[in-house]
């Protein structure tokens, strides 16, 4: 039986080991390509593949847990273990990520007075109950159990969010009582207080940083004392937010050059490898001045595209990596082509109001209702309420409204607000009749996943709508999180500028990778034969979304957009390329 020990240095099976890992999130990638990736990383020189475990894609729902299809992180690891790779889990249960509230399950916050992240017993019982589920998966896989798991992390970067010593123990309690046996680690920056806030004895502080290696593991050292250096997330690239103004790199040089001197001293884990895809509504978001979702690409600069592909950052590491470990002989599998299917042209359209009823079922109350306390995780919800007591618009304000609200009266648009436009009053002129009537398309952007503001993530109104000074009562909820497509009714029609679903067929004689270009449109999401895509945006900097080819069937696809602005063109593309640098 193998063993792994922590001591002045990581020993594997009592002979000393360089971790030399690379950052893949099973969730971000199809698990047709894992096998794809995983090649490639062991071609590197890569000894292990590290992943964070997110909570939200395992237990959507209470007591619901889901470890199957995309989200078969027993599968996933495995595979790496078929490959010779060992295994670093990072269950966390928060696991920041750029990921959708940090991996936590929105329906956390359903509950009032709820405290994250901290010895609050009501969410270490969530915890407790998930945990309780996960680890029947990854006991059998630990290396004390003839699995290739090595390591595991405690919490994630704990010393950016809070202090908590009795959290920290109480959260490793749960996975001792769940069969963990394999050595702990943390990760923080070595900055300021965070790695004494973010540690505990029994497990060995690790660093996570982008660049100046050699202060980072002086500052790291001191505080490990004679215990082995590791970066877990050595950063060779960022993320992306919507407006900010280009896709993010790193110069090739200065990268390699940092890993070199991380290998020199410790081990590595290169964040990330390959980043992947936010699918659907689970990118996450910062908020610092204001708000910054993360756009649907998590290329992130990463050594292999988002579509898998080799770069010359990946060369410049291998190159490093081969003074550090021998470069094995992998044969990679067939590689997937990349193809332009050309102009699509709008077959259908309905407007929202037109099929709303096919597609939601409405939920009354006389005050308006967050997401999280419907039921509801991602995507939109609709307000709707009569306006019959007041002869004009004049005033509006929302409280506690997150992320970004489309305001019609009489189904037309009269105002847009997005996150602290929300904040404040905001005037009209609108005319009312009798049977006026308000709605309101909310948009949930993605939960904050860092920072102060985790329990201040309910998305919706979770307040209240004042209208002329009063508060606004009677309210019909319709939840839009979009997982199903089949009720759209494009026989209904649409109105000019309207909230709109569109629908294109195209044919394929053979599945490529492609990228839908959006160019022409305005805010939505997109759909493939079923499968959420992602966000589009105008505002970039991404303009086309990946398609991977395992979604395109052979024959008739159909394409679904949901744009909100009212602003589309005629058709869409797919094309070959990426528009990222």
């Amino acid at each position: 039986m193998c063993r792994f020990e922590i001591k002045e240095e990581f020993y594997l099976d009592g002979k000393p080991f360089k971790i030399i890992s690379g950052g893949m999130h099973y969730f971000r990638i199809l698990p047709e390509c894992w096998r794809d990736r995983l090649e490639k990383l062991k071609a590197l020189g890569c000894n292990t593949v590290e992943t964070y475990i997110a909570w939200n894609v395992h237990e959507p729902k209470k007591n619901s847990f889901c470890f199957d299809g995309r989200y078969d992180i027993k599968r996933f690891i495995e595979l790496a273990a078929e490959l010779g790779l060992w295994v670093i889990v990072r269950p966390s249960p928060y696991i920041c990520a750029e990921w959708e509230f940090g991996g936590l399950p929105a329906w956390l916050l359903a509950e009032d007075g709820m405290k994250l992240r901290c010895s609050y017993q009501p969410f270490l019982k969530h915890v407790s109950d998930y945990f309780k589920e996960l680890f029947k998966i990854l006991v059998p896989l630990q290396i004390t159990n003839g699995g290739p798991i090595i390591l595991m992390q405690l919490e994630n970067e704990y010393g950016y969010y809070g202090n908590d010593s009795d959290y920290m123990y109480e959260l490793r309690q749960i996975m001792l009582d769940n069969g963990l046996s394999v050595p702990l680690i943390t990760s923080d920056g070595p900055w300021g207080d965070a790695l004494a806030c973010g540690s505990i004895p029994e497990a060995l502080p690790t660093g996570n940083f982008g660049s100046k290696a050699e202060q980072q593991f002086e500052i790291l050292s001191k505080f490990v004392g004679k215990k082995p250096l590791m970066s877990t997330e050595f950063w060779i690239g960022w993320f992306d937010s919507w407006g900010c103004g280009g896709h993010m790199t790193t110069n090739v040089e200065n990268c390699a050059k940092e890993l070199d001197a991380i290998l020199s001293r410790g081990s590595v884990n290169i964040y990330m490898f390959v980043g992947g895809t936010n699918f659907g509504f689970m990118n996450g978001a910062n908020y610092y001045d204001k708000l910054a979702p993360d756009v649907t690409s998590y290329d992130y600069d990463a050594l292999l595209t988002e579509s898998g592909a080799i770069t010359p950052k990946y060369e410049a590491f291998k190159k490093v990596i081969s003074k550090y470990a021998e470069i094995p002989e992998v044969k990679l599998g067939e590689q997937v082509k990349s193809k332009a299917y050309g102009k699509i042209p709008v077959k259908d359209k309905v407007g929202l109001f037109e099929t709303l009823e096919s597609i939601s079922e409405p939920k009354c109350n006389s005050y308006p209702l967050c997401m999280e306390k419907l039921g509801q995780n991602y995507g939109y919800i609709l307000y709707s309420s009569k306006l019959s007591q007041s002869k004009k618009l004049e005033k509006i304000r929302f409280w506690d409204t997150n992320d970004r609200a489309i305001v019609f009266v009489d189904g037309k648009r009269v105002l847009t607000l997005y996150d602290r436009e929300l904040l404040s009053e905001h005037e009209l002129d609108i005319e009312l009749s009798p049977d006026s009537r308000i709605d309101i398309l909310v948009e949930n952007m993605g939960r904050v996943n860092f920072g102060p503001k985790l329990e201040k993530q309910r998305k919706g109104i979770d307040g209240g709508v004042q209208i002329n000074g009063h508060m606004q009562f009677g309210w019909e909820h319709h939840c839009l999180e979009l997982e199903s497509l089949d009720g759209i009714d494009f026989s209904k029609g649409c109105k000019e500028g309207e909230s709109a679903f569109y629908l294109f067929e195209f044919f394929a004689d053979e599945a490529g990778d492609t990228y839908l270009d959006f160019s022409g449109w305005g805010k939505g999401c997109a759909f493939i034969n079923g499968f959420n895509l992602g966000r589009f945006w105008e505002i970039g900097p991404q303009k086309r979304l990946y398609v991977p080819a395992q979604l395109i069937k052979t024959g008739k696809n159909e394409i679904v957009i949901f744009e909100t602005e009212g602003k589309a063109a005629d058709f869409i593309s797919l094309e070959s390329e990426s528009d990222l640098g």
